[in-house]
């Protein structure tokens, strides 16, 4: 048949159409974009030909009225005919609710003229529907909104029009409303397909800004172009009553809520890591953040202000929006578990960077932006509360620092190799300056948030470093303790023993330091007890340190000082020379040790040597038999008194220190000796108490007996005689005899 040939026809060029098409392997590619084009051309051919359709009832519609018009009579008469007539030709629903209208307009008492100007109106309109549609799609697809939007505006008043004339007639006929609505149905769905272009340059606008500004000042006036209908709209049902679908559109409103909402995603969008993946996190979050908003801010000052309305105020807008994202992520950041560092980079940022240069401060900003006028980002109670968390946080991480600090340095002290030197030679460990660059760190933090908090991080710090040297001084002590049970072992427990005395004075400047950097004047006195307890504590840790050192000396002097006084002594030993000698050695090692220390050490072993000489004299090891031996002793005496004078003044060369004094007890007890009258003995032993008053009677007595001559009368006369006489010491004398004991034997039984 016709159709057959016609449908063979029809494939074999779309075959022949096809295979043209699709001649190159790139065309593949292409495959959708014909199909979408040859949809089109269907579309369009199958709309031409309704549109025919309705030119040709509508033709038979103009000719029906054009008769109903002309008849004359009964005007009841006309209006039927023209019912009855449209209901028999019209397929179409459109045309009958044309019909209708006509019918309601005829009634109404228009001329004939206007009537048919009328219907013609609707008409026309109603056949331009569909083409009008299908021209709006293709200039949004090709990005053509202005012209897009006129024509969308075009439709929306024929329908509105349409509608108003309907609601005006017979405004309870929701049928016929409906009817009109559904066929400008299309028209809505451009109208969400406009909308939805307009959004996505809204969202994109600081980028569109830069690169094609003319498309964004064209969504503008689109914008403003429908603010305009709505406010007419509006007006309207205030009058009539009447609004059509859709209205008011607000786009105004939803421009801004996009902008709000995009604003909002930039700033949340702006967190790439988590802490783990990267223990700075936030800090770069912060930071991106803050690059986003200037940029984004500049830009719009410049360039984005200049595209919208004055009544916009598009820049404040923005600006107010930027402030409430922050706000809104700040929270939310803030009611995280941050730790310390994380709480401090937060608080740093909201308090300081925000309102700096940097960001909301830079110049460029100025003076649409009044740093002093935007509210806080979070709240005081907000900032309290992080700042306590933080305190917490941090005394518990000090504690735990110091701790972990001081278990490393006690690692040290058992190495087999001697511990560091400063650039002035004296050995040190990195304790204090672990400690105390840990503490630096910490106020250097706090400071970048508000000088209250620096002060606060300053007492904890301090506080913490009292409880700390507590723990050291113990552990110190332990220390010397485990090497008394083996001296061999650790192998160089004296150099870090000096390190250990060393530090007690790097802790101490460090101290000062650290209060003159970050304390105020003013705050001085708060701290005062606190300071004089950690130097009093600094000074028993050098002090028991000092003495453990000298502990070392005279373990290794003990048998040598055990020759003293005896009858080897008296023939000739070489204690002394070995005791100075060993003495020297030491002190070969103690001079790694600060001036402050070494000098106490040299005062405090030039004492012991002699309290250890006196001390074997008194011990009554030898009593000399005659005047020759008390001679020879009493000489050996006064040269070994010299040999340590020139011991300990070569040792404390430069210190100041008084050498004389200690040894002249040895020269004074050694003339005592050396006396030949022993009527005279009795003078010269009063002229040694008079200068050392703390001089007992057992100390005469033990005296008297190594001299070996004294009767028990003699003893016992001096010893009265003494106890009655006045004493006229030397005011800087510094008790020595106080600390040696005379062994068993008491003065009843030596008198005896």
């Amino acid at each position: 048949s016709t159709m057959e040939e016609t449908d063979r026809e029809a494939v074999a060029t779309a075959v022949q159409r096809v295979a043209g098409m699709l001649q190159r392997p790139d065309q593949l590619d292409k495959v959708e974009q014909y199909r979408r084009r040859e949809a089109r051309k269907k579309a369009s051919v199958e709309a031409r030909l309704k549109v025919q359709s309705l030119i040709n009832l509508s033709v038979c519609g103009c000719q029906v009225m054009s008769r109903t018009l002309n008849l004359t009579g009964n005007e009841e008469l006309r209006k039927n005919h023209l019912h009855i007539t449209f209901r028999e030709v019209a397929g179409n629903h459109l045309i009958y609710i044309e019909s209708k209208l006509c019918c309601k307009i005829f009634k109404s008492g228009l001329s004939h003229h206007q009537t048919q100007s009328v219907w013609f109106f609707f008409f026309f309109a109603f056949l331009s529907v569909p083409e009008i549609v299908r021209e709006t799609q293709d200039l949004i697809e090709r990005g053509e909104l202005l012209q897009a939007h006129r024509k969308l505006m075009d439709l929306e008043c024929s329908r509105d029009n349409l509608m108003y004339e309907q609601y005006r007639m017979d405004s309870r006929n929701t049928h016929d409303m409906n009817l009109i609505h559904t066929y400008f149905g299309d028209m809505q769905k451009l109208s969400e397909e406009l909308a939805k272009q307009l959004w996505m340059v809204v969202q994109r606008s600081l980028v569109t800004v830069r690169r094609d500004p003319t498309l964004l000042v064209s969504v503008v006036r689109i914008i403003e172009r429908e603010e305009k209908i709505d406010r007419r709209m509006l007006d309207r049902k205030k009058q009539t009553g009447f609004i059509p679908p859709g209205r008011p559109k607000k786009w105004k409103e939803k421009m801004f809520n996009i902008l709000e909402r995009t604003v909002s995603t930039r700033i949340e969008g702006t967190q790439a890591d988590t802490r783990e993946s990267d223990k700075m996190w936030l800090v770069r979050h912060l930071e991106i953040i803050r690059k986003y908003v200037l940029d984004d801010l500049l830009v719009a000052k410049t360039l984005l202000d200049q595209c919208f309305p004055t009544h916009y105020d598009i820049f404040n807008k923005l600006l107010n929006m930027y402030h409430q994202a922050l706000s809104t992520r700040m929270q939310e950041l803030a009611a995280e578990d941050l730790e310390a560092n994380e709480i401090v980079s937060l608080l740093t940022w909201v308090l300081n960077t925000y309102k700096s240069t940097e960001m909301m401060g830079n110049s460029e900003l100025s003076p649409e932006v009044d740093v002093n006028s935007l509210n806080p980002l979070i709240s005081q109670n907000v900032v309290d509360q992080l700042l306590s968390k933080y305190m917490s946080t941090l005394t518990s991480n000090i504690i735990g620092w110091l701790r972990k600090a001081l278990e490393t340095d006690k690692k040290d002290w058992i190495k087999e190799t001697e511990p560091e030197a400063d650039q002035d030679g004296y050995y040190q460990t990195t304790l204090p300056a672990i400690v105390f660059q840990m503490f630096e760190q910490n106020l250097q933090v706090a400071a970048q948030i508000n000088e209250d908090l620096k002060t606060k991080v300053l007492l904890l710090c301090l506080q913490q470093m009292n409880s700390f040297l507590t723990r050291y001084k113990d552990e110190a002590q332990l220390y010397k303790e485990e090497h008394l049970k083996n001296r061999q072992y650790p192998q160089c427990y004296v150099q870090y023993m000096i390190a250990v005395i060393n530090n007690c004075q790097t802790f101490k400047e460090s101290i000062i330091s650290l209060k003159r950097k970050y304390l105020k004047i003013e705050m001085e006195d708060t701290l005062s007890s606190s300071h004089a307890s950690m130097d009093a504590t600094l000074d028993i840790i050098a002090k028991e340190g000092c003495s453990s050192l000298l502990d070392e000396v005279f373990m290794d002097l003990e048998p040598h000082l055990n020759e003293l006084m005896t009858k080897k002594w008296l023939m000739g030993s070489n204690a002394v020379g070995t005791i100075c000698v060993t003495v020297e050695d030491y002190f070969n090692d103690f001079a790694k040790i600060k001036k402050p220390y070494k000098k106490t050490m040299t005062i405090e072993a030039h004492r012991r040597v002699v309290v250890e000489y006196i001390r074997a004299i008194m011990l009554k090891r030898i009593s000399f038999k005659n005047a020759e031996e008390r001679k020879e002793g009493a000489e050996r005496m006064i040269k070994e008194a010299e040999q340590f004078r020139f011991l300990f003044k070569k040792l404390a060369a430069g210190s100041g220190e008084d050498t004389e004094g200690l040894c002249d007890i040895i020269e004074a007890i050694a003339e005592v000796i050396k006396l030949t009258d022993p009527s005279l003995l009795y003078l010269e032993v009063s002229t040694l108490v008079s200068k050392y008053p703390d001089i007992r009677d057992d100390h005469i007595a033990a005296l008297l007996t190594v001299r070996g001559d004294a009767s028990r009368d003699m003893k016992q006369t001096i010893i009265e005689t003494l106890d009655q006489g006045p004493s006229q010491p030397n005011p800087n004398y510094v008790p020595i005899f106080k600390e040696i004991t005379v062994p068993t034997l008491t003065v009843p039984k030596l008198l005896k």
